[in-house]
């Protein structure tokens, strides 16, 4: 979305236009991908961190644009809402001890953001969803005053026809509308890139589809939403349903814009541009000059900028992405992953994604027969709503039928295989290896970020009001996340 317009209102021209632009990109980037040595070169990572700012009193504080005004940094952009910021750090190779480097790169950030923050008796931490977050602190006043977002909102809703419905059902329940999509910028996550072959990308991509759930189970972080206790990870039904456009109609069906796919990858990336391009409407056609084939017979990577406005606008679980930088090249973006609880724990939760898919990434031909798409699907939302405790069912070459078994015990298993997994990509064995003792210690403790959340709340609540409780179990998991002291270790008294 930041490439998004200035501008607020579309003629029906601009989207056939767009729509135009679409199919050229298209047929540019299946030529792209099918070019020897595109996408070539050593493998990186990087990442996107969303904050959210409060004040004194732990209240959500609309200043994203004035603490981006006074730090002046490139790196840090504005969210949705006018309490949320998002940090974009700087990709590093694998070889050249990312983890570690990208987690200097988010104490640095946090640091001098907070530091600023504190100049309007603010601050900033990593957390899914603010438990003392509520329902007055919502609408279209929050929202942050620019064209795109006021465009987005217009666009989803003239979409659907109506207001957006939540419907949230865990020990708690939510069920409200919303007339504008500031329900979702809620959300804050943590959302992870790493560069990726060509010829490699479908069997990867697939095995961070089937792997999703596990690694959602270990690292659910958003148990509370205006004091309700909800799913372990309620951001994923959130996100889905705070923009979600479609009107019941059996004749004329349309997938949601935020989903975990239609189905495995059997050849490439081509088919998920395609399928952003073919099943969702433009929601902001604004288009370039570029002409693509001139921009490629001349040696050179074309932009597609209306394509990668259009992906910015599908909002895919684990999405694909082409960048233009460096001659163009392919990531994969986790977006699964919340903000949260401390950058150790992030860090430790996107290298137990990537060591998982890369176990089973040239295992993937043979374990699709075993899980329809649609049972990986539904683990992912067993795995949101249960977090450790959700039974999902695994893919296993000797299976006569689909066997459900605990994402603890199958996390317990695979994690010893890991090392040598990140070693073989080329990770660096000092870099990981602390981070996978993270995992092995938060899975021993049982002890989430989510699981911590609720944990600590009960035990406040004993003594407390729930607006009291909230708030301190707040603060004790500000106090908690800012000393990066990983979840696992945090005490619940």
């Amino acid at each position: 979305m930041g490439q998004a317009t200035e501008r607020t209102d579309f003629t029906e021209e601009d989207f056939v236009r767009f729509r135009d632009r679409l199919g050229s990109n298209l047929k540019s980037l299946e030529k792209l991908l099918q070019t020897p040595g595109f996408g070539d070169g050593p493998m990186s990572f990087g990442a996107e961190l969303e904050l959210y700012i409060v004040n004194e009193q732990g209240r959500p504080l609309p200043i994203n644009k004035e603490i981006q005004q006074a730090l002046g940094d490139d790196q840090l952009t504005l969210e949705l809402n006018r309490f949320n910021l998002e940090y974009n750090f700087s990709p590093v190779l694998v070889r050249d001890s990312c983890f570690g480097k990208t987690e200097a790169q988010a104490l640095t950030a946090l640091s001098r953001i907070n530091a600023c923050a504190g100049h309007w008796q603010g601050s900033v931490f990593p957390i899914g969803i603010l438990p003392t977050l509520t329902p007055d602190d919502l609408g279209l006043p929050v929202m942050t005053d620019e064209p795109r977002y006021h465009a987005l909102t217009d666009e989803l809703r003239r979409i659907r026809g109506g207001p957006f419905s939540v419907n949230i059902h865990g020990e708690d329940r939510i069920d409200m509308e919303m007339e504008d999509v500031t329900l979702e910028g809620a959300n804050t996550s943590f959302q992870v890139h790493l560069k990726v072959r060509p010829a490699e990308f479908a069997d990867l991509y697939n095995a961070i589809q089937l792997v999703t759930p596990l690694v959602m189970a270990i690292s659910a972080n958003s148990p509370l939403l205006f004091g309700k206790r909800l799913w372990h990870e309620t951001r994923v039904p959130l996100f889905k349903q705070s923009i979600d456009c479609r009107r019941p109609d059996p004749l004329h069906p349309r997938p949601a814009r935020v989903n975990y796919g239609n189905a495995w990858v059997r050849h490439g990336a081509y088919e998920l541009f395609a399928e952003a391009v073919r099943l969702y409407r433009p929601i902001l056609p604004v288009c370039g000059e570029e002409d693509p084939f001139v921009v490629m017979s001349a040696g050179q990577a074309p932009q597609l900028s209306e394509l990668r406005l259009q992906m910015g606008t599908v909002w895919l679980w684990n999405r694909p992405v082409y960048d233009p930088a460096d001659g163009g090249h392919l990531r994969i973006e986790m977006r699964t992953l919340p903000a949260g609880p401390s950058i150790k724990d992030m860090m430790a939760n996107a290298a137990l994604m990537i060591g998982l898919a890369r176990l089973l990434q040239a295992s993937m031909g043979e374990l699709i027969p075993s899980i329809p798409f649609e049972y990986c699907v539904r683990n992912f939302y067993r795995a949101a709503e249960k977090g450790l405790a959700a039974k999902i069912i695994w893919p296993s070459t000797g299976q006569s039928e689909p066997e459900y078994h605990s994402a603890a015990s199958i996390l317990a298993r695979l994690l010893p295989m890991l090392p040598r997994q990140l070693s073989e990509m080329g990770f660096v064995e000092s870099d990981f290896t602390p981070l996978l003792e993270i995992i092995r210690e938060r899975l021993e403790s049982r002890q989430t970020g989510a699981q911590w959340q609720l944990d600590r709340l009960a035990a406040l609540q004993k003594t407390m009001s729930l607006e009291e409780a909230l708030l301190a179990m707040q603060q004790d998991y500000q106090r908690n996340s800012l000393q990066n002291v990983p979840v696992a270790q945090w005490s619940l008294s």
